[in-house]
């Protein structure tokens, strides 16, 4: 596998996104890291779980160099499969930390907010759901998931002005719950991974699917009707032409930033 490490240390594993600088998420990084955290989920020698990212980048979302130039039949098969790891990732019954290593929008936040508890490093980094302005209609699976932390009267506003938060003031809206030095971040992580695993894990792991239970079928509910209307808009000529702006935008910083 290619698009993350793991470390395992005394039943703790450490799961750290690995695709390039930012960690923008492809169709392979969906599947491998869905076939990981099943395998997780199984292995009795696995107690807790750290999701985390690099200096800088927790993950930049969807990769949308790469997804714009997948088929409709590609681009259908990645949508479904990123909404089933939402599902999986969600619903994980061991404890799950984020450990947020830098920027986290879109994609890369809804990773964070699938863990049980988000710690984020300090810095000038920025968090959100920003896929409205993107052209990327909003799954209600999202705004069922991001609800479950802000309310919904909050995530609503957020989601339909594609809102980025910067590390105070996620802290302040409840979408992180600490905030870390970076170097103290895996530390910290781990701490709050390990608090959990000394609870008896069939007691905290059932009790973790009963307080979620409605939002783990709300996530488990039929989405064809809403990946057809994503789907219809993300062809939408509109919404293409935006997208080659900010593919061409994304281009000139990367190839600036090798200079």
């Amino acid at each position: 596998m290619s698009t993350f490490q793991t470390i395992v240390r005394d039943r703790l594993t450490v799961i750290g996104l690995d695709r390039g600088r930012s960690n923008s998420i492809n169709h392979q990084m969906v599947k491998e890291l869905t076939d990981l955290i099943k395998t997780m989920e199984s292995d009795a020698g696995v107690g807790g779980v750290i999701l985390t990212g690099k200096e800088g980048f927790f993950s930049s979302g969807i990769d949308l160099i790469e997804a714009y130039d997948y088929d409709e039949e590609q681009s259908k098969q990645f949508w479904v499969d990123f909404l089933a790891l939402q599902r999986t990732l969600a619903s994980f019954k061991k404890p799950l930390v984020a450990a947020i290593s830098g920027h986290s929008p879109a994609g890369g936040c809804i990773f964070a907010i699938c863990c049980d508890y988000r710690i984020m490093a300090e810095g000038a980094f920025i968090i959100g759901l920003n896929e409205i302005p993107v052209g990327i209609i909003v799954p209600d699976s999202v705004f069922n998931l991001y609800s479950f932390w802000l309310g919904k009267r909050k995530a609503y506003q957020y989601l339909m002005e594609g809102k980025l938060l910067k590390v105070d003031e996620a802290l302040e809206a409840g979408l992180i719950d600490e905030i870390s030095t970076p170097g103290g971040l895996l530390s910290a992580a781990e701490k709050k991974v390990r608090s959990y695993m000394q609870l008896n894990p069939v007691t905290w792991s059932q009790s973790k699917l009963n307080l979620r239970k409605e939002l783990i079928n709300k996530l488990n509910e039929d989405q064809t009707d809403t990946l057809n209307q994503m789907l219809k808009q993300w062809w939408a000529p509109a919404t293409r032409q935006g997208l080659q702006m900010m593919i061409q935008n994304l281009k000139s910083k990367s190839t600036s930033g090798a200079n």
